[in-house]
């Protein structure tokens, strides 16, 4: 797909050479100074009520006289905010992208100021309505022809704009990278292929990428990790992937997915209706993958390690039992009172592998609790951290990718939820406040670092009918490794 900023011509829209025209409508009333074919197919699709001008309403108008493109979508945003634009775009594309359009013009009317953000909103909306699934799928549907997106613009804002564009391109291709890898089956995603896709990468984008197996995990004592992997025929991997983009001596930005390509549950099985989502626990380490693809895209100044542990969580022969206790990476032991709760297992031993890292910030991201989507359903990503400035890094960058979190609280009283008779820790506590006391699990293994954790299970994919990955949070974590870059 290639997006691109075109001149408004000096004819207007009504000049405008695309195969479609898509004007929408930044304003909750028909904008004064449209072109004359707009304002008069408007006025009177708003006449006979076939249009209304508000959010969501959209109006097809196929060779409309005066017009030179052939197509003309008129979609109303409501407003002309970039959550408004998003959503237009979206519902517009529903009447195009199954159509013979190859080049899409768009323009935002009725709004003072059009900058960046819109743009990258665009590319958003676009590679969002567009995507696919194909990879075990011959009988997809066909791709779309669309293959251009103009964005109109007058010449004075054309260079922030085509940044914009510039910023969404790399942010869709590390968000379809994360959708395409969830949406795996996990026959097919396998920690494998997780270690291989971050090979891949690095070799597409000058990554450092080191793979741990199984005898090197043990050799590091990840006692924890391990525990996990052992009921799976899977092989498990340990992923370290650096882009370095900043000078040696910078203390990098780490970010840690949850890679467990499947969950069964291990010995404490899940139930068998709606298990096939579990393919989608990888979701963090997904994220992980997308966030590197697109900062590195972007060739962003900033030293960033990715680490991914990965493995299955199977009820074989040789799994974990409840009761069992395990020694991780940091030497506290763990009583595993449910093996279902094996995120925080893999993740911990990861924290505490971080600590070597030296990193300037850790953020962990993990489809974790289902008590998080309890809280919080699918709108936003519990967004847990001891560290107020990190936090609300991580918020405003989560508004601002229109990939909103909402901090839960950690205070210290959720920890007693934990305390074993026969370890360290339980792994888990009581059900009311699951994800807050899944969080205070892996505060444990934190020590003095930086650190915030984001619990995806609300957000990561969608069930139902439009069952699939969403490759969230690629879009939070990009830009809130984008601003460190630019604060420094």
């Amino acid at each position: 797909m290639d997006f691109k900023t075109l001149a408004t011509p000096t004819g207007g829209l009504a000049a405008v050479n695309a195969d479609a025209l898509l004007v929408v409508l930044g304003c909750a009333a028909p904008p004064a100074g449209l072109d004359a074919p707009l304002a008069d197919a408007l006025g009177a699709a708003v006449k006979a009520g076939d249009f209304a001008c508000k959010a969501g309403s959209v109006l097809y108008l196929h060779g409309l006289s005066g017009m030179k493109a052939p197509r003309v979508v008129l979609a109303c945003a409501g407003d002309a905010s970039v959550k408004g634009l998003r959503k237009a775009v979206a519902a517009a594309l529903t009447t195009l992208k199954s159509g013979g359009s190859q080049h899409l013009a768009v323009a935002l009317v009725g709004a003072e100021a059009v900058g960046a953000e819109h743009a990258s909103a665009l590319v958003a909306a676009v590679a969002e309505s567009l995507y696919v699934y194909r990879q075990t799928k011959p009988s997809a549907p066909a791709a779309s022809k669309l293959d251009k997106v103009s964005l109109l613009c007058a010449k004075p804002e054309a260079a922030a704009l085509a940044e914009g564009l510039r910023l969404g391109e790399q942010l869709a291709a590390g968000t379809a990278l994360a959708r395409e890898l969830a949406n795996l089956p996990g026959n097919h995603c396998t920690p494998t292929h997780l270690a291989d896709t971050a090979k891949r990468l690095g070799k597409d984008f000058g990554l450092k990428v080191e793979i741990l197996d199984r005898a090197d995990c043990e050799k590091l004592g990840m006692g924890s990790f391990l525990a996990v992997a052992q009921g799976s025929a899977q092989p498990p991997k340990f992923i370290v992937a650096r882009y370095n983009g900043a000078g040696k001596g910078e203390a990098p930005v780490v970010l840690v997915g949850k890679g467990i390509t499947f969950d069964t549950g291990g010995i404490s099985i899940k139930p068998s209706a709606e298990m096939d989502e579990m393919k989608f626990d990888m979701g963090g380490a997904a994220s992980v993958l997308g966030t590197l693809r697109a900062v590195a895209g972007l060739k962003a100044k900033v030293n960033l390690i990715g680490v991914i542990p990965a493995c299955e969580n199977m009820p074989g022969s040789r799994a974990v039992k409840p009761g069992d206790v395990v020694t991780s990476l940091s030497g506290q032991t763990i009583e595993i009172l449910n093996t279902d709760a094996e995120g925080r297992l893999i993740l911990c031993d990861a924290l505490s592998y971080v600590e070597r890292l030296k990193p300037a910030v850790v953020v962990d991201i993990a489809t974790l609790t289902g008590a998080c989507v309890i809280a919080l359903g699918h709108h936003r990503s519990g967004l847990f951290s001891p560290d107020d400035a990190l936090a609300a890094e991580l918020l405003a960058a989560g508004e601002q990718a229109q990939d909103p979190a909402w901090r839960m609280p950690l205070d210290d009283e959720y920890d007693e939820a934990l305390k074993s008779n026969f370890a360290d820790m339980g792994n888990v506590g009581a059900r009311a406040g699951g994800a807050i006391t899944a969080a205070m699990f892996l505060k444990r293994f934190t020590g003095k670092l930086h650190w915030a954790h984001l619990d995806i299970a609300g957000t990561a994919w969608k069930s139902g009918v439009a069952k699939g990955a969403t490759g969230r949070p690629v879009p939070l974590l990009t830009h809130f490794v984008l601003a460190r870059a630019k604060h420094k």
